[in-house]
Parts: structure tokens; C-alpha cells; sequence
């Protein structure tokens, strides 16, 4: 009788205008007008404004100078507030925090003047390089045009592998254009430059690498190039001259020249490197279309003919990319907010969904992690990279698995390719194909076990879930050194022998960054795994794992109440603050307390119970006086700026405290996030931040990694429906106003939890919000 009651006033409520079915003709009908590619370029967001198709391998963007050609604006390439560049490059990399980040291949610089000296020798950047206005600059995805105060107006569109561009050079000057080969952001070991004047093309390649290889802190150990990129430039106007350089030396009407600047910095770089420049009429109007490939020359141009068929022109590409990113967007389809909350959604979305990025060609061949050519394996339908797994593992990978899963997929299939090419190890941050070993944990367990959780399927999870099981298992010799700690520790399990026996990572011993966050970590991708074992009936592994899943307790000192790392010999690391990052990676002992997604009731009662949880989380949020504390509170407080920080909101549903997650976020969204270039509130890293606002704004987060299940708040928007490539179809609705829940309906029935299951996600489904504007004095509702 009782469901037989449910279900007439789930017919009732879902009949009337109260709760809709389906998205009214508000939605956003085209969401790529809605994204500013220039939010996050200002600060330490380090986006990069250029054109770029989603997931996209090129990505054609300027390379600013502050007047050291070894170093640049910002930590990718561009910053807004640098208006002078050196040239436009043809990789890059959203959102890394590492100054330089990685990428920036192949600087190519328009120039309205002879060429009388050596570029490379311009080591300040005063000559070969021009100052631009915001006012002359058009950014919009896959599109991207500059008017340079040279005189030189450029406009470009990219595909996935290629870009094409118009160059308009002034008729009262040279025109010339400059490829700085070697000059990637990083440096490079090697560079080559290829001028054919009879075809019309140039070619050439640069040996490079070094992602965070100029750190302080470990950099030294990453000083290696482990990728060469190919490119193939073809024009439709002669040459009327062109010439090469190596280091300081000109040489007018060469054709060929190589030479690399090495991966130092300052004057220990200045004025090495090599490459070469072509020569038009003035006045040209120059239509340059280029590819690249990580495997060869004959790729580059096999991805040039693939995409760009012989009339394309800028308008056509920029079309073409401009549809994919439409389509891509439009699987979250909003109604209603304000154009400035739409602008900031769509543009997160966008930033989002800009990797993992495509690296292998459009034969099918990409460069492995062991330096060789490789092939996608069967059914896969692309290998990609760029996994800043630290960062990623958080929430950008659940809202890909979520509304393209089958890219997500790929991606799994892809980091498992390049772990059996590098004897059975998981890189953290993979670049190309490259390992770098940036930060800490073991952040591939727990995005694969969290893919798979979500439904995601097209990939050998079998295979990888034994690869994995074995990482975390048996310890191996690359553990044991300290090369390239902190930062990048070589031990993707950092001396795991130890950890088995300790259950905790000794910070005197664990040849890891800090002995604590390692622990937290590795609790959190064990726990993962643990999940994903279960799932596949992997029963003695599943206990093993989710027992290993309860190893943060070993870290929390109950003396304390915060986490705080120990030595071998079982003592607490002394002296004890918890504003300090003693034991701990890139945050504070305060931080990291909160870090134990997988087992939030088990930390709240070791804290003393619930309520005194909630009201030490109300001060990580809060000074004394109750004012929020969201950006530059210090040590102590949330950083939204800061991985292990993300979560901390959503930990109110599981306290009992709902409304105050609701609360939280809901201020965040409004005051974190804007418009304009400042828009972000720190590293994009590679679109966590921003998928973090994709979620939050829709009212749902993803509770831990290796659980498909979502946490609630709630939704900013009316309207909204998630449309997944696997055809699932989620509708979420917000009826009334204010940023309180006062009752949600599930599939037209009462939502009784603060979490809904991964079927929601997987399946598809309505999610019905009923929001107020005043605050509970306990739960929510029906929440």
C-alpha cells in the first residue's frame, strides 16, 4: 500500500508544471559561443587560449617572452598579462603547474623584417619578437587569430592533427617566417630544419622532453627527452629567400641545419639552438597548412592529407572543428542561468574535455613508452596520453568516463600500452610517452578502477587489473633510490617492501615525497582497487585491498587530531604543525586530514564523532568569525587551488550535515569561479579544476575513486541533460529557487540518501530537485 501510495504522488508531482520531463527550448543551443577560451589564462590558471579540436594532438597557440628566450611568460606558454611572444607553437598542454609546463613545440614566428642575425642569438627576445593587443585577439575553439604589432595579422584553425592558417604580411615591409625549431619550452637535446623552396615546404623534427625538469626539488632527474615530434609546413606562395641558424651563426640561403639548446636555463641555454625561415613578397597573404606526428615525417604528412583536403581553407577547418566542439558540449545541455554562469560552465566543459590528448596517428601508429613504434590493439580506436594522474584522478576522469566513455576507455587501454612497453610500471604523469614520475601516490589504480565502476568497458581490464594488482604488490628495485625525490620519485610504490610490513609509508625511509600524503595516497588507489577486485569476483584480493584501503588510521595521530607522518621505528614525526607540509606533498598536514574519501564515517569517528567533524570542517572553510575562508586562508583553511583540498565540501553529506555541502559549493561556484581571464582559481591541471565545476554545478560529485556513486548538492542551473556516447541519457531539474534542497525525486521517487548509485551515471535517469532559499535546521527533507 505504501508504494502503491509513492508511486501515485510520483505520477502527480512529475504530471504538473512543478517537475518537468524534459529540457524546455531554453538549453543552450549553441554552447561553443558560450566558452572563452581566455578564462584561466590570467594567474596561475595556465590555460592557453589557442585552437584546438577536443582531445586534440595540435594545438596552435602563441609562446610569450618576458625577455629570456630559455623561459616565458607563464608555466604554459602564455600569459594573459605578457602581451609580447615570440612565436606560436604548436603544442600545448592545459592548466600544468609546472613553469615551464611541457610542450610548446616548434615556435613559429611571423616577421615583418629581414632576418640579419641569428634568432637564437636574440636571447632577450628584443628583436625577433613583436607586442600584440588584447584589443587584435579572437579567441573561440578551434579558432584562434592575432594582429601582432609588426604588422602581421594571423588567423588559424585547427583538427586534430593539423592546423591551417593565414598570414597577411604589410606591404611596406620583408615578410618573413621564422621556425625555432629547438626552441621548445623546455629546451630540447636535439632540432632539425628542412627548407624545400621548389615544394614549398618545410619540414623538420625536435628531440625534447623534460616535463618539470627545471624544478628545484628532484627536476634534475626528469633533464631527459624521451619523444621527437615531426612536423611538415606546405604553403601556397613561392619563396623569395630563406637561410637556417645554429647557436649564434646566420646562414643565408641554407636549406638544412640541426642543433638542440639542452634543458638548462638562463645563460647556461642562452643562444643555443637551431632552426630556419622562409621569405615572401610583401604584402603576401600566405596560406600555411601544417601536421605533426610522434612517429615520423611520412606520418605528419599521411595526418595532413587525412584532415586537410585540398581546398580546405581557415574557414572550412575552423567550421569542421567548430561542429566538434558543439557536439562535444552538447552533451550537457543547460537551461536558464545567467549568460555569465553559462560562459563559466561551458568553458570548464571545454577545458575539460581538452584531453586526455591524441597521439597517435591516423594509420594507427603512435610512439611507445619504450621509444619504439607501436599499434593500437584490437579494438582500440586511439592511443592517447597526457595524464596528470595526481590531478586527474579527482574528478576529471569520472565526468569523461561519464559522458564519453568510450574515449575513456581508449585512455585505459592507452596507459595500460604504455605500462607494458615500460616493464609493468604505471607512470603518475604521463607526457607523450614519456614518464615523468610527477608527485605522489598511485593515481592509475584508482582511475581505472573508478572507469571501470562507471560502466567503462572497451578496454583489457582483466589484463589491467592484474598489472596493477602487481604494482601494488611486489615491490621492485626502482623504489628503493631517491632519484628524483621530492617531485618525481622514480617508485611508482616507493619502497613497497617497507610500506607491506609498516602498513604506512616511513618518512625516513620511503624514498617517496612525504611519507604521509604517501600513505593517504596509496590508502585511497588500494581501496580503488579493492572495489574494482570485487567487481571482477577477485574475492582475495578485494579483502586484501580494502583492508589496505584502512591504512590511513596509521597516519592519524589521535594525540594531535590531525594526520601527521611517522619514521620507521613507529614515532611521530617531530616537530608537529599543522600548517606545515612536513610529510606531505604539495599541502599541509591540515589539508591532508581531510583526505580519506573512501572512509569518511571511519575519519569522523576518529576525530571524536561526527559533530566534532562538522565543526572542524566548519573552520577549514570559516575564520573565527564565521567569514568564509576560500581562496588565501593560509595553511589551515581550503585551498580550491589544491587536489587533496577538492572534495573537503562534499564531505558535509556524510557528516550529516547536507545543507552545509550544498552551502559550501554553492559559494565556491559563485565567488571561485568567473568570467575573464582570472576566472580560474589556480592550475587547470589538465581539467580537474574545471571538471570540479562541471559537477558542482550540476549537483553532483563523484563520492570516491573506485565507486561510480555520486554525491549531491545543489544544481545551479534549471535545467540540465547529460547525454553519455554510450547513449544514457541523465536529466537533472531544479525547481524553485535558492541553493538549498528541500527534497529530491529519483527516477519519481523519493531520494532518501545523500548519494545516488552509479546506475543513475551509467544508465541514465531524473534527478528532480525541490530548492529553497532558506537554510534547515537539520537535514534536508527528504535528503
Amino acid at each position: 500500500m505504501r508504494r502503491r501510495v509513492t508511486v501515485v504522488l510520483a505520477t502527480i508531482l512529475l504530471s504538473s508544471s512543478l517537475i518537468p520531463t524534459t529540457l524546455s527550448s531554453a538549453a543552450v543551443a549553441d554552447p561553443v559561443a558560450s566558452v572563452d577560451p581566455l578564462i584561466g589564462s590570467a594567474g596561475d590558471g595556465n590555460t592557453y587560449p589557442g585552437a584546438t579540436a577536443p582531445f586534440g594532438m595540435l594545438a596552435w597557440s602563441p609562446t610569450s617572452t618576458r625577455g629570456d628566450q630559455t623561459s616565458t611568460g607563464a608555466a604554459n606558454g602564455y600569459q594573459y598579462n605578457t602581451t609580447r611572444l615570440r612565436g606560436f607553437s604548436l603544442t600545448h598542454v592545459n592548466g600544468a603547474g609546472c613553469n615551464p609546463g611541457a610542450a610548446g613545440d616548434v615556435p613559429i614566428m611571423p616577421y615583418a623584417g629581414d632576418v640579419t642575425s641569428s634568432p637564437t642569438a636574440d636571447t632577450k627576445d628584443a628583436v625577433y619578437a613583436s607586442d600584440f593587443r588584447h584589443a587584435d585577439e579572437q579567441a573561440t575553439p578551434g579558432r584562434y587569430r592575432l594582429g601582432l604589432a609588426n604588422g602581421v595579422t594571423t588567423d588559424f584553425a585547427a583538427s586534430e592533427r593539423t592546423a591551417i592558417g593565414r598570414l597577411a604580411f604589410p606591404v611596406d615591409k620583408p615578410a618573413n617566417l621564422l621556425f625555432r625549431t629547438s626552441n621548445s619550452l623546455n629546451g630540447s637535446e636535439d632540432a632539425e630544419t628542412h627548407i624545400d623552396p621548389a615544394r614549398r615546404q618545410v619540414t623538420g623534427s625536435v628531440l625534447t622532453g623534460a616535463f618539470c625538469g627545471r624544478r628545484a626539488n628532484g627536476g634534475v632527474n626528469n633533464r631527459k627527452s624521451y619523444y621527437r615530434l615531426h612536423f611538415t609546413a606546405q604553403f601556397d606562395q613561392p619563396f623569395t629567400g630563406n637561410g637556417t641558424w645554429r647557436d649564434g651563426t646566420l646562414q643565408p640561403g641554407g636549406r638544412d641545419q640541426s642543433g638542440g639548446e639542452g634543458y638548462a636555463t638562463g645563460k647556461d641555454r642562452a643562444g643555443r639552438g637551431s632552426g630556419g625561415w622562409v621569405g615572401f613578397a610583401p604584402g603576401s597573404q600566405v596560406t600555411m597548412r601544417i601536421a605533426i606526428s610522434y612517429v615520423s615525417l611520412d606520418g605528419a604528412e599521411r595526418n595532413l592529407r587525412a584532415e586537410q583536403p585540398p581546398r580546405s581553407t581557415v574557414d572550412s577547418i575552423a567550421g569542421g572543428t567548430r561542429r566538434a566542439w558543439n557536439s562535444e558540449l552538447n552533451r550537457v545541455r543547460i537551461g536558464g542561468g545567467t549568460p555569465d554562469q553559462r560562459t563559466v560552465f561551458y568553458t570548464a566543459l571545454y577545458h575539460s574535455l581538452q584531453q586526455p590528448n591524441l597521439v597517435s596517428d591516423v594509420d594507427g601508429q603512435y610512439l611507445g613508452m619504450d621509444r619504439v613504434p607501436h599499434r593500437l590493439e584490437r579494438g582500440q580506436d586511439a592511443q592517447y596520453s597526457n595524464f596528470s594522474g595526481w590531478d586527474q584522478y579527482r574528478a576529471q576522469i569520472q565526468l569523461l568516463a561519464l559522458v564519453k566513455p568510450r574515449v575513456a576507455g581508449n585512455f585505459a587501454q592507452s596507459l595500460f600500452n604504455y605500462a607494458k612497453q615500460n616493464d609493468g610500471v604505471w607512470d603518475r604523469w604521463v607526457h607523450v610517452n614519456g614518464a615523468t614520475h610527477v608527485m605522489t601516490g598511485d593515481p592509475s589504480a584508482a582511475t581505472l578502477a573508478t572507469f571501470y565502476a562507471m560502466g567503462v568497458r572497451n578496454f583489457d581490464y582483466r589484463g589491467a587489473f592484474d598489472s596493477l594488482y602487481a604494482q601494488a604488490t611486489v615491490p621492485r628495485p626502482e623504489g628503493l633510490p631517491d632519484a628524483g625525490c621530492p617531485g618525481q620519485c622514480v617508485g611508482q610504490r616507493p619502497n613497497l617492501a617497507q610500506y607491506l610490513q609498516s602498513h604506512y609509508a616511513a618518512n625516513d625511509g620511503c624514498h617517496c615525497w612525504g611519507g604521509g600524503a604517501e600513505t593517504l595516497e596509496d590508502s585511497i588507489a588500494d581501496y580503488a582497487l579493492g572495489q574494482w577486485a570485487a567487481q571482477l569476483g577477485r574475492t582475495k584480493e578485494a579483502a586484501e585491498l580494502n583492508a589496505r584501503g584502512g591504512y590511513w588510521r596509521n597516519v592519524f595521530n589521535p594525540a594531535t587530531g590531525y594526520m601527521q607522518a611517522r619514521n620507521l621505528d613507529g614515532s611521530w614525526v617531530t616537530p608537529f604543525d599543522p600548517a606545515s607540509d612536513r610529510g606531505f606533498a604539495q599541502g599541509s598536514a591540515a589539508a591532508y586530514t581531510w583526505l580519506v574519501p573512501q572512509d569518511v564515517s571511519g575519519l569522523a569517528e576518529a576525530m571524536g564523532g561526527k559533530e566534532t567533524a562538522a565543526k572542524r570542517l566548519d573552520g577549514f572553510f570559516h575564520d573565527a568569525a564565521g567569514n568564509w575562508q576560500l581562496r588565501g586562508g593560509g595553511p589551515l583553511k581550503y585551498d580550491p587551488t589544491n587536489e587533496p583540498d577538492i572534495h573537503a565540501p562534499w564531505l558535509y553529506n556524510e557528516l550529516g550535515r547536507p545543507w552545509q555541502t550544498q552551502e559550501t559549493v554553492r559559494q565556491i561556484v559563485d565567488t571561485v569561479y568567473t568570467t575573464g581571464p582570472s576566472g580560474l582559481p589556480g592550475n587547470d591541471d589538465l581539467g580537474t579544476m574545471s571538471a570540479w565545476y562541471v559537477f558542482s554545478a550540476l549537483g553532483l560529485y563523484p563520492r570516491t575513486p573506485g565507486s561510480g556513486e555520486m554525491l549531491l548538492s545543489s544544481p545551479l542551473f534549471p535545467r540540465a541533460v547529460v547525454r553519455s556516447d554510450s547513449g544514457a541519457v541523465l536529466s537533472i531539474n531544479g525547481h524553485g529557487s535558492g541553493k538549498y534542497v528541500q527534497s529530491v525525486w529519483r527516477n519519481g521517487f523519493p531520494q532518501r540518501d545523500w548519494k545516488v548509485p552509479a546506475s543513475l551515471t551509467r544508465y541514465g535517469g531524473q534527478l528532480d530537485f525541490v530548492l529553497t532559499g532558506v537554510a534547515p535546521n537539520g537535514a534536508a527533507g527528504n535528503v
